[in-house]
């Protein structure tokens, strides 16, 4: 590969950062502005600027800065007492709740976007009923033909998407399957599938195929919206895995892994990018809802305690506590990131 397509592929991958840190900054920008908060600056990056304008009309500034590892919509009254009556610490705090959240609901939402134009781009959409099984297929000693799966584990199932994921993620162990046979409910216990390993993860495989859905405007909705929830819900259950000790740090990326996963994706097809762009997405607003000092949903935490006790908790105290997220967070991220250097000069 020339150094040239390298460096666009590269560049496609600045761009989509770029493009999502807009859209969350953009998020938390725009509900600031609907609540009428002074908005000091709105910046693109970390570290030096490289580029600055200021509005002569809000006074606020935008920068775009050099390093394209995040953002900000710098707020008056956001970390400090104000006397400005538009700072942020003086609206209420369903407002504030609404400027913390919009940055994420901005990501989810552009996922949920991008997940419609990827499915509607689709020849087949892929229904929860078997059509068929593989060769030498395991699972079909419980399984038959003309199944409509609804659960799988215990998880509630609508798609040929849905299906799959969830026996990728528990199906390396005998689970429960449920099942609509004849017209009647039926649950059948302990199915086995067939195991693959990656990355020293062990995930179940689906060895069967389905019959496709009419491809309907409702049935476009249908899909996209449920793959849009798995998505969701492969993130929580990724972090989960993490946590739990099921996913090791060789299943992690950061910044630099991420920029690698997406100019591979640029190489593979238009399709395959607009995937991974969207599954970055919602990962991005999902990530920044979790309820840990420093992110969004952390502040969300704080605000939800200060609307049941009446009054905010102290400044210094809630501070001290999102440094510690903060550099909890960028000591996970600098570990992470030097795995990923490691793996590409390594392998």
């Amino acid at each position: 590969m020339s150094i040239i397509t390298t460096f666009l592929y590269i560049l496609v991958a600045l761009l989509v950062f770029g493009l999502l840190i807009f859209i969350h900054e953009g998020g938390h920008f725009i509900a600031a502005r609907i609540c009428k908060v002074t908005v000091k600056e709105f910046a693109i990056g970390m570290g030096p600027k490289i580029f600055s304008w200021t509005s002569k009309k809000s006074g606020t500034h935008y920068r775009l800065r050099l390093l394209p590892i995040g953002g900000f919509v710098s707020m008056a009254g956001e970390d400090e007492e104000s006397d400005d009556p538009n700072a942020f610490c003086n609206k209420s705090v369903p407002k504030r709740m609404f400027i913390v959240i919009a940055g994420a609901f901005m990501n989810i939402l552009l996922g949920f976007i991008l997940m419609v134009v990827l499915v509607v781009s689709q020849r087949t959409l892929l229904s929860n009923q078997i059509g068929q099984f593989n060769e030498n297929s395991i699972s079909s000693e419980w399984l038959m033909v003309g199944d409509t799966v609804t659960k799988v584990d215990g998880v509630s199932v609508h798609t040929g998407n849905e299906v799959v994921y969830e026996i990728m993620n528990s199906g390396d162990e005998p689970i429960d399957i449920v099942v609509i046979r004849n017209g009647e409910k039926v649950v059948v216990e302990d199915v086995l599938f067939p195991n693959f390993e990656e990355s020293g993860v062990v995930f179940g495989e689906c060895d069967f195929r389905m019959y496709a859905d009419k491809p309907t405007v409702l049935n476009y909705v249908k899909h996209a919206y449920f793959r849009s929830i798995s998505t969701i819900k492969m993130v929580y259950d990724s972090l989960f895995n993490l946590v739990s000790g099921k996913y090791g740090m060789e299943a992690v990326s950061g910044p630099v892994g991420v920029t690698e996963v997406v100019g591979e994706a640029a190489k593979s097809g238009i399709s395959t990018l607009i995937y991974v762009v969207t599954v970055i997405s919602i990962n991005l607003g999902v990530f920044n809802l979790i309820p840990f000092p420093a992110l969004d949903g952390g502040r969300f935490v704080f605000l939800a305690i200060e609307g049941v006790r009446g009054k905010p908790i102290d400044r210094r105290i809630e501070g001290y506590v999102n440094f510690v997220g903060i550099m909890i967070l960028f000591a996970f991220m600098a570990l992470v990131t030097f795995k990923d250097i490691i793996k590409i000069f390594v392998g």
